[in-house]
């Protein structure tokens, strides 16, 4: 669809209801605007020019055999399913991040109007763009860093999740380091816990970091988890900087939205964004958010790389989320900032989905993070390391795993152990 007005905002939604579908679009508006249950005497003609969200698009998707979900009205009625598009004015609330979200999810999905209701996409105008950093690293800055050109960076999580010490945990990144990897991350449960305190293992990790940079001139880069309050993640970024760190990572859905525009403000490293929770948001396909319209909020607010998943992973999305999903971090969002991320494929991965995921993206700028698909690799990480470039190199060439494996034992190693 083409962009709003300059002085308006839109959101388009999936809608299930039994009510009429224009006097359901109308409720949603009058929601999420100046309206109320009913007609209050504040509520003139010229308020309502001004202020109320307008309805510009409704289209009948069809009937559907019953409610999705509970419904406080009409359960027992017929139900249809729409596409809607509100739009409201940018007065009403300014290029506000937080209140965007609070006005196209707010009192939406509890409404009794409706047995479905998602949020499916956001278009913004420029005004967003000029209030709001975007990312300051995004896919050229993260490559510059890695050192990593013409290829997707290949990335692993430290594992186990917990229990390592700092120590342990700087002895693995030694492994991971001498393997020739670009990229670790830690787990999302390990952030600064007592068994695991996250000044000690920033210091641990990055003198291992360091030394290997000083031997080949390559810097792998780290993302540490400095999920916490505001100003702890700034006494985190801050010490990671200043030992020669190239990222830190965040879960977005614990600290929220002002806590990633803060920490964006400060930030003068990468911001690798986590989506831990992110199934609640999205797992009914009747309810919350299409990761298309929850990404641009994240991604105008600072994010440089924004998991997506991956192909055939341990979860319950499909290849054709994820592949949709990846595809929105490298849109545009507007012309003269783009706000594009780098998207990171995760979640059961290994050889075997790299020749497939670079078809399906359609690019190489992605971050490849295989946990078991490096660690568990016969020959070890190094070899985990391996046979995933090994496995990108041949897809790019348009060349087949098995007819790279005759060439490349810890590929042929991978084939085999990876089923």
């Amino acid at each position: 669809m083409d962009a709003p007005a300059p002085d308006r905002f839109e959101a388009d939604y999936l809608i299930e209801t039994a009510y009429p579908l224009a006097q359901a679009a109308e409720a949603m508006a009058g929601e999420q605007s100046s309206g109320t249950f009913l007609p209050v005497p504040g509520e003139t003609p010229e308020l309502k020019a001004r202020a109320a969200a307008r309805v510009e698009r409704l289209e009948d998707l069809g009937p559907v055999e019953g409610p999705s979900l509970p419904a406080a009205g009409r359960a027992g009625d017929p139900h249809r399913r729409a596409h809607v598009t509100l739009s409201w004015p940018l007065a009403n609330i300014g290029p506000s991040l937080p209140n965007l979200l609070a006005t196209v999810a707010g009192n939406l999905f509890e409404l009794a109007q409706f047995s479905g209701l998602r949020l499916l996409d956001l278009r913004l105008p420029d005004a967003f763009a000029a209030a709001n950093r975007g990312p300051a690293f995004g896919v050229a800055g993260t490559r510059r860093l890695a050192g990593v050109e013409g290829r997707p960076l290949i990335g692993t999580i430290v594992k186990p999740s917990v229990g390592l010490t700092p120590e342990a945990t700087a002895d693995l990144v030694d492994q991971l380091c001498a393997a020739g990897i670009d990229f670790v991350k830690d787990d999302e449960l390990q952030a600064d816990g007592p068994g695991c305190p996250f000044e000690a293992r920033a210091r641990a990790v990055m003198a291992v970091v360091n030394r290997h940079a000083d031997r080949t001139g390559k810097k792998v880069m780290v993302a540490f988890n400095l999920t916490g309050e505001i100003d702890e993640m700034r006494r985190r970024h801050d010490l990671v900087a200043d030992l020669g760190g190239t990222c830190v990572m965040a879960s977005l859905n614990a600290i929220g939205l002002t806590g990633m525009l803060a920490l964006r403000r400060h930030a003068r490293l990468p911001i690798h964004a986590h989506r831990n929770g992110w199934g609640a948001l999205s797992r009914h396909p009747a309810l919350g958010f299409d990761y298309v319209a929850w990404a641009k909020l994240w991604r105008l607010a600072g994010a440089d790389h924004m998991h997506v998943n991956g192909l055939r992973n341990k979860f319950c999305e499909s290849d054709e989320s994820v592949v949709a999903s990846a595809r929105s971090c490298l849109t545009p969002m507007f012309v003269e900032k783009p706000c594009t991320v780098v998207p990171v494929f995760s979640s059961g991965q290994s050889v075997r989905q790299a020749p497939d995921t670079l078809a399906a993206l359609g690019s190489a700028d992605l971050i490849f993070a295989a946990g078991g698909g490096i660690m568990a690799h016969p020959m070890g990480p190094a070899g985990g390391v391996t046979a995933l470039r090994a496995a990108f190199d041949a897809a790019a060439a348009g060349v087949s795993l098995q007819a790279a494996a005759r060439e490349d034992a810890a590929l042929a190693a991978a084939l085999e152990h990876f089923r």
